[in-house]
């Protein structure tokens, strides 16, 4: 999801979540997965998405790794950084999980 955001939203020089991408320091890899995107490689676009930026955007992974990261949103949430979470859910698992430690 990360690289249609990145690569094919808004127009080359107008893309809101590509300029986020490089205010969050992936300045290189988001040109690299907007160029992949626009000329139709959106494999190579998503294979261009350093997993440091999956992480500082996305609670994804096994679930130690999820509560690691909450930690640090938690951290964010305090300082005004964090708006608005999205939340998708395969398994009711995950929401137990996300219900445990956020609330």
């Amino acid at each position: 999801h990360l690289a249609l955001y990145i690569g094919g939203m808004g127009a080359r020089n107008k893309n809101f979540y590509k300029d986020y991408a490089k205010r969050l320091g992936f300045e290189e890899a988001a040109v690299k997965v907007q160029d992949f995107y626009l000329e139709g490689k959106k494999a190579e676009a998503a294979n261009e998405v350093p997993d440091a930026l999956v992480d500082q955007c996305s609670l994804v992974g096994p679930a130690g790794h999820i509560k690691e990261q909450l930690s640090e949103w938690k951290a964010a949430n305090e300082r005004g950084h964090v708006g608005t979470m999205i939340v998708t859910l395969s398994k009711p698992e995950e929401g137990l999980l996300l219900a445990k430690e956020l609330l």
